[in-house]
């Protein structure tokens, strides 16, 4: 990557020194296709003679004027940062400078819209981008005001932090000149650009503000857009959040982008959030997509509080801001919309997601250290997401909602527009809740690894419980056991259903809890230790419940429970504890009348993924076979136009292996093959399209007929990943190339390029590409952007061929390349899911 970091002891000094009042940024956007005019304007404060920089990453600077000092930017400016000398008490800076356009979506990205030509412009500036677009102190904690004018085609729209102004007109060009914003930080500035289309509304904040709300799409893309929905769930968030924050909405207006080619799934641009464009639903999507569309949107929402209002000092305290957000998106979702099973889908996913996180080599505490930006960069994980959503969750149990609530409410109060750290919000909880909360705070939140609990029990011989201990683990290498807020459940068999008949909601701490509050019971057909997913702990049932769990999982009637259970079993797998073909025989036997979208969706991955990677060798052809045949049968038996029966359609072409299943993929798609209430769609072609591309059914012929017919911006990227999956040696080296050795492809088409590449059923076509990767991927990272690296060295790494071949291979090229760490992390991280699967396939081949 190119020289572009900063440190954290870089930004504790440049905070040291400067104080920001304001910006003044124009941008003109009329000039060039690759580049874009930017002149900024700092007033700001500083010791008096010291010195420091400013971030701007530039094309070209064409002046620096320093308290009306012309300074050289031939020797003052590297094209990332401006070093500025002999500061005065108070300054005034002006950078007159070119920046270049992206298509990497960061910075200012630039999109031509395929369909009608028509150009989107967006920026992404969370972590360090907001430097490729004007020249800033970029760090958290230097917050300011910005005042943006933007010159643009005045067909365009112009959308920032402030309300829109009426554009002044000259000819073909428009110039708008926005209000100041509040104090915010750098990255969470936006513009975005182009001639979207947009709807309004409004809302009545608690403090009687008359909220004015917008959603954007791109014109091609418009028609989809389900704007009523989206304003419903977005008043409701309001609402939920006014009310529990006890704080009203921070800024003077609320308005949510889709935009093209989008890297995350959204971003909390204060008062002007950017979306995801695949949350624009052109064709039918999953219920778990939905779902997880208004839990993103309520993220982003929560964020206008947590991050926007009141920011972190520095990135340590990222997991903050995020796991806050995904806490409170959850809840909101569960308490505030349709979408009451929220927390099960919490359990599912993101829970799933953080224990993969926690016991990979690269985990870290939830307080991670971040030394510099390439740090933070890979800290967007499932520690700073999912572990800390979860823990967050387990505070709120241990403190009690109310407690938190009132809490976070004095916490904005107190530091509405400020930085803030860990401690700045761990004070006000222990106020609110009595609890002190330091010992809470070591254990949880500073050290890594995740526990393993499990019961233990003794009966008589007429099951009468004598003796139920919670036994607790911890990793070797992360040997911390920790306090657990938890509830244990009784299930028991009644009517073809295992239905609750007791709960309690006990402390668990140290290696061994004794539950005297359960002895002298009957023991039940099923006990589920976390109940309710309350704690953040990896699960194991006791060997006579697991039995009634494997026969009768789908019987259990709480779809929360279910999850647990799912969970528990995949991570006995994932840990080969139980034998992979063990595990695809139970969801197979079970998935059928799960009712929860994400379990749904999550189960189908993971049993495809187990498949794939964790099975014997010798087996994976056949257990891929009858997981195919199985997926189809169970896509033929789900009630008509359902959730289940688009799901196992859907999960059917990716698992295709057989000539039978092309054959039938094949009658799907010319509708010599039907099923009631199931619509081939555009999209739904396209996953049908790729599985027929993976087993030599279609080629590259039929994905340009196809893309011919869908010359769209997700057409491109659908057909890039059809042709990344063709199976050959020769395919598989084409899709390798094309994103090594050219550097001009956009983010989008890099990602779907190399989820192809991956999409295999015999691996053996990765086998000459070992080398090459390892060959290329120092290249890729000094040479790429941080996100365009990141897809390319994770996404091309040949995982599916899970072999102590590739694990020799990452293994030298770790001992021969000690630095970097960020780079290192992502290697350390694709050897230890290659070992896991090799240890899996050693338990399963045992079975």
């Amino acid at each position: 990557m190119p020289g572009d970091n900063l440190t954290r002891i870089e930004a504790q000094e440049r905070k040291a020194l400067v104080s920001v009042s304001s910006y003044e940024i124009s941008l003109d956007l009329t000039s060039s296709p690759e580049t874009f005019r930017t002149t900024t304007r700092v007033t700001f404060s500083a010791k008096d003679g010291a010195s420091t920089f400013i971030d701007a990453i530039t094309t070209a600077v064409h002046s620096v004027t320093l308290n009306g000092a012309e300074l050289d930017p031939a020797v003052v400016s590297d094209g990332v940062r401006i070093q500025l000398d002999d500061l005065a008490a108070e300054n005034v800076l002006d950078v007159v400078a070119d920046a270049a356009y992206t298509n990497t979506g960061e910075g200012l990205h630039r999109f031509v819209d395929p369909v009608d030509q028509e150009v989107y412009l967006y920026s992404q500036f969370e972590v360090p981008d907001s430097r490729r677009v004007f020249a800033v102190f970029e760090q958290p904690d230097l917050k300011a005001t910005f005042q943006f004018t933007v010159t643009a085609p005045a067909a365009w729209v112009v959308v920032s932090n402030s309300p829109a102004p009426e554009p002044v007109v000259e000819g073909d060009s428009a110039t708008w000149v926005f209000p100041p914003t509040g104090i915010l930080s750098s990255y969470i500035t936006a513009v975005v650009a182009g001639p979207y289309v947009s709807v309004h509304d409004e809302l009545t904040s608690s403090d009687g503000r008359v909220i004015p709300l917008g959603i954007f799409a791109r014109k091609s893309l418009s028609q989809y857009l389900d704007s009523d929905y989206i304003f419903e769930k977005t008043k409701q968030g309001f609402e939920f959040y006014e009310k529990h924050f006890n704080y009203p909405y921070p800024f003077e207006k609320y308005d949510q982008l889709f935009v093209p080619e989008f890297n995350a799934g959204a971003m909390e641009n204060a008062g002007v959030v950017t979306f995801t464009e695949t949350y624009i639903f052109r064709s039918k999507v999953t219920d778990a997509i939905k779902e997880r569309r208004v839990v993103t949107i309520l993220h982003e929402l929560a964020h206008m509080w947590f991050g926007d209002l009141v920011t972190m000092k520095w990135w340590n305290d990222l997991w903050l801001n995020e796991s806050f957000a995904e806490w409170a998106s959850t809840l909101a979702t569960a308490e505030a919309t349709e979408w009451t099973e929220a927390w099960t889908t919490f359990q599912a996913m993101e829970k799933s997601w953080a224990y993969k996180q926690d016991q990979l080599p690269s985990t870290h505490p939830v307080v991670a250290t971040i030394n510099d930006l390439e740090d933070v960069q890979v800290n967007f994980d499932g520690i700073t997401y999912a572990k800390g959503g979860s823990v967050i969750k387990q505070l709120v149990a241990w403190v009690g909602l109310p407690e938190f609530m009132l809490g976070v409410s004095n916490y904005f109060a107190k530091h509405e527009f400020g930085n803030t750290e860990l401690s700045d919000l761990m004070v006000e909880l222990e106020t609110t809740s009595g609890r002190d909360l330091s010992e809470w705070t070591k254990l949880w939140l500073e050290t890594a690894g995740v526990n393993t609990l499990r019961p233990q029990i003794t009966t008589t011989d007429d099951g009468t419980i004598t003796s139920f201990v919670v036994l607790q683990e911890a990793a070797a290498d992360y040997p911390t056991i920790r306090p657990h807020r938890l509830a244990i459940g009784f299930y028991n068999l009644s009517g073809g259903k295992l239905t609750r008949d007791h709960r309690i909601e006990i402390d668990v701490d140290g290696e061994q809890t004794n539950v005297a509050a359960l002895v002298g019971l009957g023991r039940p057909d099923l006990v589920l230790v976390n109940d309710e997913d309350l704690a953040y702990a990896k699960i194991r049932l006791d060997d006579a419940s697991l039995a009634v769990a494997m026969e009768h999982l789908a019987d259990i009637s709480d779809p929360l429970a279910r999850s647990i259970v799912w969970g528990a079993a995949w991570d006995a797998a994932r840990d080969a504890e139980t034998a992979a073909s063990d595990y695809v025989h139970l969801v197979l036997n079970n998935i059928g009348s799960e009712t929860e979208s994400t379990t749904i969706r999550t189960t189908l991955s993971q049993v495809v993924s187990v498949a794939r990677l964790y099975m014997d060798p010798s087996t994976r052809a056949a257990t891929l076979a009858t997981v195919g045949d199985a997926l189809w049968a169970l896509a033929l038996e789900a009630e008509a136009a359902s959730d289940s029966q688009f799901q196992f359609v859907k999960f059917f072409a990716n698992a295709a292996s057989t000539d039978e299943h092309a054959s039938t993929l094949a009658g799907l798609l010319d509708g010599s093959v039907t099923l009631d209430g199931l619509e081939i769609d555009t999209d739904l072609r396209w996953e049908i399209l790729e599985g027929l591309v993976l087993n030599g059914a279609a080629d590259d012929a039929t994905i340009d007929a196809a893309l011919a017919e869908d010359n769209t911006s997700n057409g491109a990227q659908a057909a890039a990943r059809a042709r990344a999956t063709i199976p050959t040696v020769e395919g598989k080296r084409a899709a390798f190339d094309s994103l090594v050795t050219s550097d001009t492809l956009p983010n989008a088409i890099v990602r779907m390029a190399t989820m192809g590449y991956q999409h295999v059923n015999d691996p053996a076509s990765l086998e000459s590409l070992v080398e090459p990767y390892f060959a290329s991927i120092n290249d890729i990272w000094e040479n790429r952007s941080y996100k365009i690296a990141e897809y390319i060295i994770m996404g091309l790494y040949p995982a599916p061929l899970a072999s102590t071949e590739l694990v020799d291979a990452t293994k030298a090229w770790l001992a021969a390349n000690p630095g970097v760490p960020a780079l290192r992390r992502m290697l350390v991280e694709n050897l230890a899911g290659v070992e896991r699967a090799i240890e899996a396939q050693k338990r399963d081949a045992a079975n």
